[in-house]
């Protein structure tokens, strides 16, 4: 069981760092890889459009060039995302997968609203601290750029990208959709309605968890995962 990869996907602005303080209370022993998106963290200077494909293309040569045939994956909001769109892709590289605060309802409605939080120069006046966070885990130079290709990504998503209905029923390994108790980005009946289309969905609440990744319980999210991805 050990030898099978869990892949632990960062959600938008996010980066692999995010995932250090849940990697101490993971089983030991087990393969962890925690990659950055391309455009994120330490390939923040990449310039490309943010996209499913790009993320799923990515996902496909990591595990291409690690050699890893299979792998199970968590993904946090956005990564979450991406995982069940590779899923969606490749459905022999999946062994199973948990999503944990992931948005599904993109309309063009939902799209303007988050990409109405996403402006650098508002960002940057109004909630430094959080401007620096990003200046820390992207670069100086580069978070400005990584909030817009962000925003383009979710613009895309509410425009019609977004995974459909047909699209997810295709998917038939085991998925856990994961919501905190106080996630107050992703509502509740959005999440169980995906994983009612899921062939094997099912829907989880985690007690005390808010949707930022840093307010949530970690020993709790370890322990789902765990249970969730045998």
């Amino acid at each position: 069981m050990t030898n099978i990869p869990l892949l632990l996907l960062h959600g938008a602005l996010g980066s692999a760092k995010q995932f250090d303080p849940l990697r101490n209370h993971l089983p030991a022993g087990m393969p962890v890889i925690a990659p950055d998106f391309p455009g994120h963290g330490e390939y923040a200077a990449d310039t490309a459009p943010f996209s499913m494909e790009q993320f799923s293309e990515f996902l496909f040569n990591l595990m291409e060039e690690q050699h890893i045939p299979e792998a199970r994956f968590f993904g946090y909001s956005m990564g979450g995302y991406a995982a069940l769109f590779f899923a969606s892709k490749h459905p022999d590289r999946v062994r199973n997968l948990f999503t944990l605060g992931t948005k599904f309802d993109w309309t063009p409605e939902t799209a303007s609203k988050e990409t109405a939080l996403l402006d650098p120069e508002k960002i940057e006046a109004k909630v430094p601290v959080f401007a620096q966070n990003l200046a820390e885990r992207h670069g100086a130079g580069n978070w400005k750029a990584v909030v817009n290709r962000t925003a383009g990504l979710l613009h895309n998503l509410g425009a019609g990208e977004k995974m459909s209905q047909e699209t997810l029923s295709g998917i038939h390994c085991p998925v856990t959709i994961g919501l905190g108790e106080w996630d107050n980005m992703v509502h509740p009946e959005e999440s169980q309605a995906v994983a009612n289309t899921l062939p094997q969905g099912r829907f989880e609440i985690l007690s005390g968890c808010k949707h930022p990744f840093e307010q949530v319980n970690f020993i709790l999210l370890a322990e789902r995962i765990k249970d969730n991805l045998p």
